[in-house]
């Protein structure tokens, strides 16, 4: 099930309050400024902190190519 695209305008990563990239073909919704996905289950955003997962570099280099981001694969600043 695709999300909304309404709902994806106004969805942001609830700890830096950005865009999110949603990659329907894995069920999650990625944030490569902190390499950090979100769950979507039953076509529902699980936007926790708690429930997301923190990817490798691997993974996070993965994820850039399918979003065609490769400029946000270094760490973000304090």
């Amino acid at each position: 099930m695709a999300l909304d695209p309404e709902l994806l305008e106004i969805l942001a990563c609830p700890d830096d309050k950005g865009t999110l990239r949603y990659l329907p073909d894995q069920d999650i919704l990625y944030n490569p400024r902190l390499g950090r996905s979100y769950p979507i289950r039953d076509g529902i955003p699980v936007l926790l902190i708690s429930e997301s997962t923190d990817l490798d570099e691997s993974e996070r280099d993965r994820l850039n190519q399918l979003t065609g981001d490769d400029s946000q694969t270094s760490e973000p600043e304090d």
